[in-house]
Order: structure tokens, then sequence, then C-alpha cells
């Protein structure tokens, strides 16, 4: 007979019998019952993580606002709205119906943001960073991808499986989360009268989206509705759901310029006319603008907040170079410093980088691809020399790269 201390003290399994047997202090394990273990742990686990989740951390929009000046530089209109806007929809979440004093039920309806700006103005940016505050599952979708059920393409659902992927497919987060739809410009009517023929990938799609943004119960296919569809669907309720729409709205400054007569000269012109400043018409952005641009009237009735980014100049560019907890400078600072080399820039340097992404006319995005370009040599050759210790960019050091480099040479116009 095998003695206990060859046995499995959970199962009763000889060595013979378990193969591996691993001894402890008063007692030892087979491999089943480690992997049995594993498989109950997870399990418990996954019971588990919703009561482990965060909870939705809701500040003033004071607080929010000055939140976001840590990771975005200007854009001081659009932050403003952006956190009242948040702060609004989330006291609706978690104060639910407010009684006045006659004690009728006031329902508060949801408030959607769209967001119009060109590129690299800080758009996603500033929806993530709202998101990662908050501490709700956040995803970005993109709506280029989209066309109207039963076409090539994807379906206005599969926004919805990205949020349930963030939120590891625990519905009730979900249910409270935002999600960012960027290119929304890029779903508009190809005119502004209704389309006799199909309009998959425009009119159609925005029309997919109404049910969406304005709070309705969703069936969703959690792996993809086109390949998967016998699988069973999650039912999803967008109502507690922030959608914050995003997009560069190319040309929408001559629909702009024409609604304000922004281009009226001679003696034509009104004395009374509010001065109107032609070098940012995106400041004027009105609903208007938007259903002239594209945008079905339904689409626009449910993004109700309309905010603009301004165009980044030479200032805002160099504070986003050095100022925002994730600045650029920092970035690479610390990737050198992993390699124990100290990286410094010359105040000129930075300014010949920041006029080089003024002419890429790129925003924010550009100055990451000057970057690269101009280090990439110094972070494919010194992590091999132990004896650089420190790395100075200077306007020579700048220039030179940028020569060498073909891609930075080209001419944007």
């Amino acid at each position: 007979m095998a003695k206990s201390s060859d046995k499995c003290s959970f199962c009763g399994r000889s060595r013979i019998e378990a193969e591996v047997l691993i001894a402890g202090i008063n007692g030892n394990i087979c491999q089943d019952c480690v992997e049995q273990a594993q498989i109950i742990l997870s399990e418990e686990r996954s019971i588990k993580k919703p009561e482990r989740s965060k909870e939705l951390k809701l500040m003033k929009p004071a607080e929010i606002k000055k939140y976001l000046d840590q990771y975005v530089i200007g854009q001081e209109e659009a932050k403003r709205i952006l956190a009242v806007a948040v702060y609004n929809h989330y006291k609706r979440i978690s104060q639910g119906t407010f009684k006045n004093g006659n004690n009728d039920d006031v329902e508060i309806e949801k408030s959607n943001i769209i967001m119009v700006g060109e590129t690299g103005t800080g758009k996603t940016l500033l929806a993530r960073s709202i998101a990662k505050m908050l501490h709700v599952p956040f995803a970005i979708a993109d709506a280029t991808v989209l066309t109207e059920a039963g076409y090539v393409g994807e379906d206005v659902e599969s926004i919805l499986v990205r949020l349930l992927q963030a939120s590891d497919y625990d519905i009730k987060m979900a249910e409270k989360g935002i999600v960012f739809i960027d290119e929304i410009d890029k779903i508009a009517r190809k005119s502004d009268n209704p389309s006799i023929t199909r309009d998959v990938s425009g009119e159609g799609v925005q029309q997919a989206l109404l049910k969406l943004l304005e709070g309705s119960v969703v069936n969703v296919p959690p792996q993809g509705g086109r390949k998967h569809p016998e699988q069973k669907m999650i039912q999803i309720n967008t109502e507690n759901i922030l959608f914050i729409a995003g997009g560069a709205f190319d040309g929408v400054e001559k629909i702009i310029a024409s609604r304000m007569r922004a281009n009226v000269i001679g003696y034509s012109k009104n004395k009374d006319q509010v001065e109107i400043d032609k070098n940012n018409l995106m400041q004027y952005i009105a609903p208007p603008d938007l259903k002239k641009y594209g945008l079905i009237p339904e689409i626009v009735g449910r993004l109700p907040v309309v905010t603009f980014l301004s165009p980044l100049d030479k200032i805002a560019l160099k504070r986003i170079l050095l100022e925002p907890k994730n600045a650029l400078v920092k970035q690479f600072s610390k990737l050198f410093e992993m390699d124990n080399i100290k990286l410094t820039f010359a105040d000129e340097a930075l300014d010949l980088i920041v006029d080089k992404a003024v002419e890429f006319k790129l925003g924010a995005r550009g100055l990451r691809s000057i970057i690269e370009a101009i280090l990439n040599d110094a972070m494919f050759e010194l992590p091999s020399k132990k004896s650089v210790k420190e790395l100075d960019i200077t306007v020579e050091y700048v220039n030179e790269k940028l020569i060498k480099n073909p891609v930075t040479r080209l001419k944007v116009a």
C-alpha cells in the first residue's frame, strides 16, 4: 500500500497514477488537480470581475477641463463644451430621474457630441482622455468602413462589438461607455437632396446609426454578424452610452462663409455686420452647416452638442512637444533613457521641427513623423555603443537628418 506522502492530498491518486506529484509541506498535489484548480480560479475571477471594476469617477466641469489640460494643448472652447456635456451626461446616469417641487418626473435626454476640426488637432485624444479620466470603456469606430445592412462592409452594430470587447464583455459596464465615431464626415450623402437610389455607405449608414445614437436596445453579434450568423445575440441598451463623433469636414468653410456672407464686399456690405475672422471660419460652425454638408437632419438632431477644434499654430505645436504628460519629447527621452542615454533638444531645433510640421500640414501627428525621421539613425546605432551616454539634438543635427531623409524633403502643397 502506498504511503500518504506518496498520494495526492486532493484526489488520492498514487505517484504512479498521477505521473507528476508536487510535494508540499503537509501534502501533495498532482498535475490533474493543478489544472482543475486553475479552471476553478479562472471561473471565480470572471464572476467577481464586475465587483472589482472601477466605479464611475465623476468630476465637475472645471475639474474635467483641468484634467484635459494635462493632455491636450489649446482648444479651450472645445474642452469647455466637452466638459459640460460629459458632466451632464454622467450626472444624468448617476442621479437618475430628477423630481422638481411638483413631484413631476423630468426625464433628462442624452446629448451626444460632434467635433469638427482638421486632422491632427486632437479630436481622438480628447475623447480618449475623457474615457481614461472617468474609468469607463472606450471604443473608437471608423465610419468609413460602415455600410448599410446587407452590403459588403461592416454593420453599425460592429461599433458596439468594440465597446463590448473594451469592457471584457461586461454588458453593464459597456452600457455606460463612450464611443468615438471617427471620420463621420465621410458618410455624408452625395447631395443635399434625399437620394433616390441607394447610398449604402453614406445616407444608408446615417439612417442605421439613428437607433444607436438616440438610445434603444440593440442586438449585437459578439463575434461579428456576417462571419458568424449562427451565434447568439447580446442585447445592449444604448440609452446611457455617450457617442462622440468627429470629422475634418473638408470644405465646410465655404458653406460657413456662404451662410455668414463672409465674402460680401462693396456697397452692399452691412455696416452693422460683426467682424468675421476669415482665417478660422471653423469657429462659426453650426448645425445647418453640417446638414448642408451632407448629414441628414435626423443625425444632426441626435448630435446636439457641436464644437470645433482650431488649427494648431506654431506656438501650440511647440507646447505639444514639451508640455503634456505624454509630450513627444518626454516619450523619446524615456526611450533613450532605457538605454542609459540622456536625450536633449536645443530650443532652436524644436522651432525647426515645428516649422517642418506646419509645412507638412498634418497637425500634431506630423510632429511624430518628423522626430522619428530625425532620431531613426540614433535609435538604430546608439544602443550598441556603450560609450555614448548623451545625445544633444541641435539645429545642425536636425538639418542633416532631414536632408538625408527623402520623405522629409518632400514639399507639401
